[in-house]
């Protein structure tokens, strides 16, 4: 293995892709955002002024993923073919477990579209709570599974998740 995104000169570049192989493409991402007690039960109970928490976070990540080349220098422009937010919450935690899936069929991978939506699903969280809370935390951003093209399929290991 080595890096792709540089050039014979050692600068950075767009890798060429046009020979690669056209695939169905899969990459799922998560991340969490860990709230104290009351902003946690503010969101759950739809309580949070600037509205539904978690419905405008999982918006905010789809439109992430479809912009994912805009903010990423060396991201391919692809043609997703789906992309989905899923939320997992603890209320014991406290915490919401972003999940972020995106699809396409081409010639390069979404795992930069799954981690761009399950980012800014987080950052959207966030900023609808931040005025009832300064500190809130997010964490935990990786790549839990990817399937097509030349690598294969790619599995996270639980077992290797920091907490």
């Amino acid at each position: 293995m080595e890096f792709t995104h540089f050039n014979d000169e050692g600068r950075a570049r767009m890798v060429d892709v046009s020979a690669k192989e056209e695939t169905m493409r899969t990459a799922t991402a998560k991340s969490t955002v860990y709230l104290n007690a009351e902003t946690y039960k503010m969101v759950v109970e739809g309580k949070m002024k600037k509205g539904d928490v978690l419905a405008v976070a999982q918006v905010g990540g789809i439109m992430a993923a479809k912009r994912t080349f805009e903010m990423i220098p060396m991201c391919h422009p692809i043609r997703l073919t789906g992309t989905d937010i899923s939320f997992k919450l603890d209320p014991e935690a406290h915490t919401i477990d972003i999940y972020a899936t995106a699809k396409c069929k081409g010639e390069t991978g979404v795992e930069m579209e799954a981690l761009c939506a399950a980012s800014l699903a987080a950052l959207t969280v966030y900023d609808m709570c931040k005025a009832v809370q300064r500190d809130i935390e997010i964490g935990n951003v990786m790549l839990l599974e990817k399937d097509g093209g030349k690598s294969g399929h790619f599995i996270r290991d639980e077992n290797e998740i920091r907490k």
